[in-house]
């Protein structure tokens, strides 16, 4: 049987993942509208990205007979003057991501959970390169993004960008 607080905070993540992706939905949106097509790509693919893993928290929760609550998404309601404010922004959220997956390691910690913990390994080493990887889009526009042929090459780079959906086999 699970633990009450450990099935909750499983379902509470379901929306966050959900929200994470109409966040970089958003994103994806505002560098459209700059014609920075190669950043626009790169969170479109991150809302992919937290979609699917929206669907791994799902998933595994009907895999161990847990119920799920879908709840309502809230609208992102960022707005972004410069390119940097969403770069920034997005590493905001994963931090905050970040916290919410430990939170619920902790608990299931506790209630000697070892599946769950088990399954939130992954998204804990996904979670530390999703870090990595908004600050060195951070780094990257630092350096080069108030050059716009810097900007430019950037933007290539980012335009290359492949989604690779994630392979956990759940049970």
């Amino acid at each position: 049987m699970f633990n009450k607080k450990v099935a909750a905070l499983l379902n509470e993540q379901i929306n966050k993942e959900f929200y994470s992706s109409y966040l970089y939905l958003d994103m994806n949106n505002y560098f459209e509208g700059r014609g920075l097509d190669g950043f626009a790509n790169w969170y479109r693919i991150q809302a992919m990205e937290e979609r699917d893993h929206a669907m791994l928290f799902y998933q595994y929760m009907q895999n161990n007979d847990l119920k799920v609550t879908l709840e309502a998404i809230a609208k992102p309601d960022k707005v972004f003057k410069v390119d940097m404010d969403v770069l920034k922004a997005g590493l905001a959220h994963e931090e905050y991501v970040t916290a919410s997956i430990n939170d619920i390691y902790a608990e299931a910690y506790k209630a000697k959970d070892f599946r769950t913990m088990q399954f939130l390994d992954w998204f804990i080493k996904e979670q530390g390169e999703e870090e990595t990887n908004a600050r060195d889009l951070i780094t990257k526009m630092e350096l080069f993004g108030n050059d716009p042929k810097g900007l430019y090459m950037l933007n290539q780079e980012l335009k290359a960008r492949v989604y690779n959906a994630p392979s956990l086999v759940l049970d």
